[in-house]
This record gives structure tokens, C-alpha cells and sequence, in this order.
């Protein structure tokens, strides 16, 4: 799949000088936010003037789409993320030396992906917190971990709202 980059991004950007708003939200897939900004002058000017900060993640969380969508190969230059199944992870005492430390037998990454495993791939933090038994603050991190590491993405619940973090296990 053909990637997208931060300088269209940012020339679609300039195209509200001309009166044309949102087009980078529209090249970043983001395709309701960018009729919104489209009618409503870029949320009148305060979204739009936003974006100049968020138009490198918006770039790049596109691209993590469409890596995962096309499933894309080495050959192509890109580093591409790894889907995480739990039966290829070994279940050793000790990380072998190609297994990366926060997979390690027992870790709370480990832990924490169990439990997505068991929750049908979605976690609130509370769960989180009772799966892992770390504290507030340190689950917060391992959340970012996850996500970090491509192992989960945030969303939220349809219904009440509250932070859901989804995981591909």
C-alpha cells in the first residue's frame, strides 16, 4: 500500500489559505473529522491551526493502518509491525537472547496480553490493574508500552464512553 507523508500533509494543510479546510485530515483517512472541518472552516480556524502539531501523528498512525492492511514486506524499506500472537511466544523462565525483555516469562507485559487474551482483546484499565496487580501509575505506562509497541490501540467504550484499550491476540 502506498504510504502517506508529513509534507502533503502539510501542503494539504495550506490549501486553507485558499478556503479548502480539512484536506489533511481527508489524506489521513480521517474522512468525518475532515468534513466537519471542512464545514466549519477547520473548527473555525482552532482545529486547523491544531493540526500543524498533529499532522506528524496523524502521518504516522495512517501509515501503521496501512502497513497492517497491505501486510507490506521487508523489501520495501519499511520497518513493519510484528502481529503478536501469545502461542509464538515461548513460555520459559528465561527470555531467549532474540526475545525482547518485555515478552520475558511472567512479565507484566505478558500478564497484560494473557488477560487481553482471555477478555476477548479488549481491557479498561481497572482490569488491567486486577490482571497485572501493579499499581495505577504503572499500569498507565504498560498501557503506553502496549500501545507503543503496537501491541494495542485506544479506543473507547460505544457505550458509557470509558477508555478501552484493544489488543490483536
Amino acid at each position: 500500500m502506498k504510504q502517506v507523508n508529513s509534507g502533503t500533509a502539510y501542503i494539504a494543510w495550506c490549501l486553507c489559505f485558499f478556503g479548502i479546510f480539512g484536506v489533511q485530515r481527508f489524506y489521513t483517512g480521517k474522512i468525518t473529522i475532515g468534513l466537519i472541518y471542512f464545514f466549519t472552516f477547520g473548527i473555525f480556524g482552532i482545529g486547523q491551526l491544531l493540526d500543524l502539531i498533529l499532522i506528524p501523528d496523524m502521518v504516522d498512525r495512517r501509515n501503521i493502518y496501512l502497513r497492517r492492511l497491505g501486510g507490506g514486506n521487508a523489501a520495501d524499506g519499511i520497518n513493519h509491525p510484528v502481529t503478536l500472537n501469545l502461542r509464538d511466544i515461548p513460555h520459559r523462565n528465561q527470555p531467549q537472547a532474540n526475545q525482547s525483555p518485555v515478552l520475558a516469562s511472567g512479565s507484566p507485559m505478558l500478564r497484560l496480553l494473557r488477560a487481553a487474551k482471555e477478555n476477548g482483546g479488549t481491557l479498561s484499565i481497572a482490569q488491567a490493574a486486577m490482571y497485572t496487580e501493579l499499581e495505577p501509575q504503572e499500569i498507565k505506562q504498560l498501557l503506553q508500552e502496549a500501545e507503543r509497541h503496537g501491541f494495542a490501540e485506544i479506543g473507547n467504550d460505544p457505550i458509557s464512553g470509558a477508555i478501552r484499550y484493544h489488543f490483536d491476540v
